[in-house]
């Protein structure tokens, strides 16, 4: 896969993000939003972070997952389950988290508006997605 922004691209998403095995892959980059796939593995977590001007939309397509989210990275006073089909609004200045709770990895897509990621970014693993911030 790659990223095919911003150009007119038809995608079936399910399948794309069931496919997409690093842990984050840009697929789609406009100018006012984006679409990343991610797998995050079993017991492992997106990684608590916070998007001060980003919205976002997390949508899980296979696994389910710990959904955190508060107005501070200590405080985060909203939790709850997340399973497939389920999808997770994040709005900007909020500190979110996902966990993967199953026992397979947590296959989502993500949609950031405006965009977080450059062009084309692909994350083999979360450790090299941390090194690159």
């Amino acid at each position: 896969m790659k990223d095919y922004g911003s150009t007119p691209f038809v995608v079936n998403i399910d399948e794309a993000a069931k496919l997409n095995n690093n842990y984050r892959t840009a697929l789609w980059t406009g100018q006012h939003f984006q679409v990343t796939l991610m797998s995050i593995n079993a017991g492992e977590d997106i990684g608590l972070e916070v998007h001060p001007t980003t919205d976002q939309f997390i949508r899980i397509e296979e696994g389910q997952g710990l959904v955190q989210m508060g107005a501070s990275k200590d405080r985060l006073d909203f939790q709850t389950m997340a399973y497939e089909d389920y999808a997770i609004m994040v709005p900007a200045g909020t500190w979110h988290n996902v966990t993967n709770t199953g026992n397979r990895p947590l296959k989502v897509y993500v949609i950031y508006a405006p965009p977080e990621h450059p062009f084309g970014t692909v994350h083999p693993t979360k450790a090299v997605a941390m090194a690159s911030e």
